[in-house]
C-alpha cells in the first residue's frame, strides 16, 4: 500500500523562487523530489505556505501560526503515516522577538501536536521527522526588511531542534549540512538545493515507512 507523506513548512518548502517571488515547477520543489527519491512508495502531500510560523501570529499576514493551522491539516488528510516539518526560518526574524531556545520550544509543542493526534493509520499518530532549515545567509534589500539581524538566531535552530527531536525520539535532519540557501536572497534554495534536500529527506524517511 502506497505511504502518505505530509510536508509541512513555509516559502521553502512551497518552492519561492529567490529571483523573481515565482513558484517553482513541482519537479523544482523538494517535497516532489522526496517523491521522486521514494520511487512510488508514498504520496506526498505538499503543505507550504509563504511567511509560515511554527507558533506565532503576525497581524499584517493572518494564517501563518502553524500550530493553530496544523490540527485541521491534519485531520483533512488523514491517514498520513509521517509529517516531514520544516519550519522556523520566519521565526528567526527579529520582530518576532524569539531566540534559538525559544523557537525549540515552540517546536516541542509542534511535536506534541503531531503525537495527539489521531492522524495515523488506525488512529494512530504519524511518525515525524523535524528539519532545522538552512541558516540566513547575505540577505538582499527585500529580505532584509524582515531577517536583518536574525542570523543568528537563525544558525542556533540546528542545536535546538536537534535537542527536540532527541527528546521526543523523532527524525531529525539538519538541512545547513546538506545545502545553502540562495545568493540571490539569502534565505530560499535553488533548484538544485531544493532536489539535494528532497534527496536527503528520502533517506531519513525510507526507515520510517
Amino acid at each position: 500500500m502506497t505511504k502518505t507523506i505530509l510536508c509541512f513548512g513555509d516559502s521553502i518548502t512551497w518552492g519561492y523562487n529567490p529571483n523573481d517571488g515565482t513558484r517553482y515547477p513541482p519537479e523544482d520543489r523538494w517535497p516532489r523530489a522526496l517523491e521522486a527519491a521514494l520511487q512510488g512508495k508514498v504520496r506526498v502531500i505538499e503543505e507550504g505556505l509563504n511567511a509560515r510560523t511554527i507558533a506565532t501570529d503576525d497581524p499584517a499576514r493572518p494564517y501563518r501560526n502553524g500550530i493553530a493551522m496544523l490540527p485541521p491539516l491534519l485531520e483533512s488528510h488523514t491517514p498520513i503515516d509521517v509529517v516531514v516539518a520544516m519550519l522556523g526560518t520566519n521565526d528567526s526574524a527579529p520582530c518576532y522577538g524569539l531566540t534559538a531556545g525559544r523557537i525549540g520550544v515552540n517546536a516541542m509543542a509542534m511535536v506534541r501536536t503531531i503525537n495527539a493526534s489521531q492522524a495515523g493509520p488506525g488512529g494512530t499518530a504519524p511518525k515525524m521527522v523535524l528539519i532545522a532549515p538552512p541558516p540566513l545567509g547575505s540577505l538582499n534589500p527585500e529580505m532584509s526588511l524582515m531577517y536583518s539581524g536574525g542570523q543568528g538566531t537563525s544558525r542556533g535552530l540546528a542545536a535546538a531542534f536537534e535537542t527536540v527531536a532527541k527528546r521526543f525520539g523523532v527524525g531529525y535532519l539538519d538541512a545547513g549540512e546538506i545545502v545553502k540557501v540562495s545568493a540571490a536572497d539569502g534565505v530560499h534554495l535553488d533548484p538544485d538545493a531544493q532536489r539535494t534536500l528532497g534527496a536527503a529527506v528520502g533517506k531519513v524517511v525510507a526507515p520510517l515507512l
